[in-house]
């Protein structure tokens, strides 16, 4: 407890009281800390914070006795990635968040293998811009279940790599569904999708981002969510937002995705959590997103693992089927063996679908 809490004094005294969560996951530094701790750290939306990337930047941060101590226990890793970006976490709605309930925000960080958070009902967006900007930008939406977002795993681990192929990267922060604090719970994560959609298309200029060029990536049912807005963005689920900016993305990047409410193949929990236990055959029909694919759905990219029993592969396999018959651009890749959580590399077999993405990334 001495060594914790000097730190949080000298990260107090260095960066103010609200040393954001964001940052401290980008630094591996929230590992030693509470629950509690990283609850009360919560960044102040807006500001901007640089991050160390290197030995002397940390010994910088912290002395080198808590260093060293943090380095044997395998707290601290000094070999950060060489990147030039720098973070901004910003709310995502400017004014009251839509179809929002007046509650307490009980969002809660925690460490559980990787950097995860639940009960979000304040959403924000947190931008990673490429330190050479190639015009293309990717909205990350990480998994969960949407009953918690796994934000390190899939979504800031997922967008420093972005940066390394140029492309600009913004990690939703997405409501999840709840009675406690949306009207109607099943439509939270998508307004705040297209929201995403909505500010990175305004504010492309300021990110050196092409507004033709701004896409969305989804895992699990992070990969529902983005599956959704790309299947439904015809209208706006937030229908007291009249700004006519298109909140349909350029293309699509699915891993490991629930697509289909289908009780046969769906995963169960995401769906309850979204719609409900009692949700109507329409209902279902609606988020089911293999029924709702059109010639106008974007260009899109799948991903999945034959062997996975949390999302079975007949979500991926039913959305590259509807595309085909909607003449949707598709590129789908299936491995044999990953299961599920892959994320961004599979240790399971010798394939390497980021160098496939890549690729397809290139010449869209």
């Amino acid at each position: 407890m001495k060594v914790i809490s000097k730190v949080r004094i000298l990260l107090v005294l260095m960066f103010g009281s609200n040393y954001g969560h964001a940052q401290l996951a980008q630094r591996n530094l929230f590992k030693p800390f509470t629950t509690e701790y990283i609850r009360e750290a919560l960044v102040s939306p807006g500001e901007w914070h640089p991050f160390p990337t290197t030995d002397k930047e940390w010994r910088k941060v912290l002395p080198d006795s808590i260093i060293k101590q943090y380095i044997a226990n395998g707290d601290i890793s000094l070999k950060q990635k060489n990147s030039a970006q720098r973070l901004k976490e910003t709310l995502l709605y400017e004014n009251e968040v839509p179809n929002s309930i007046s509650a307490p925000n009980k969002e809660i960080a925690f460490t559980n293998n990787t950097f995860q958070i639940k009960k979000v009902s304040v959403p924000s967006i947190t931008v990673y811009k490429a330190a050479q900007p190639n015009g293309k930008a990717i909205i990350i939406c990480p998994g969960g279940g949407y009953g918690n977002l796994m934000f390190e795993k899939e979504g800031t681990t997922v967008a420093e790599e972005l940066n390394r192929w140029g492309i600009t990267a913004f990690v939703l922060k997405y409501r999840l569904p709840d009675d406690s604090t949306n009207i109607d719970k099943s439509l939270a994560p998508l307004q705040d999708a297209q929201q995403a959609i909505r500010w990175v298309r305004s504010n492309a200029q300021q990110w050196g981002v092409r507004k033709n060029r701004i896409g969305i990536m989804g895992f699990s049912a992070g990969g529902h969510l983005a599956s959704t807005a790309a299947t439904h963005f015809q209208r706006n689920a937030d229908s007291t937002n009249k700004d006519t900016t298109s909140v349909r993305p350029d293309f699509v990047i699915l891993v490991y995705p629930v697509i289909s409410f289908d009780s046969t193949i769906t995963h169960m929990a995401s769906r309850n959590r979204l719609v409900g236990t009692r949700a109507t055959a329409e209902r279902i029909n609606y988020f089911s997103n293999e029924l709702q694919v059109s010639e106008k759905t974007p260009p899109l990219f799948l991903v999945h693992a034959g062997d996975d029993t949390v999302v079975p592969v007949e979500n991926s396999i039913r959305f590259y089927q509807a595309c085909i018959k909607n003449k949707v651009p598709a590129e789908m890749h299936l491995y044999p063996r990953g299961g599920h959580g892959f994320a961004l590399k599979d240790k399971t077999s010798g394939n390497d679908w980021l160098e496939r993405l890549k690729n397809w990334i290139n010449y869209l």
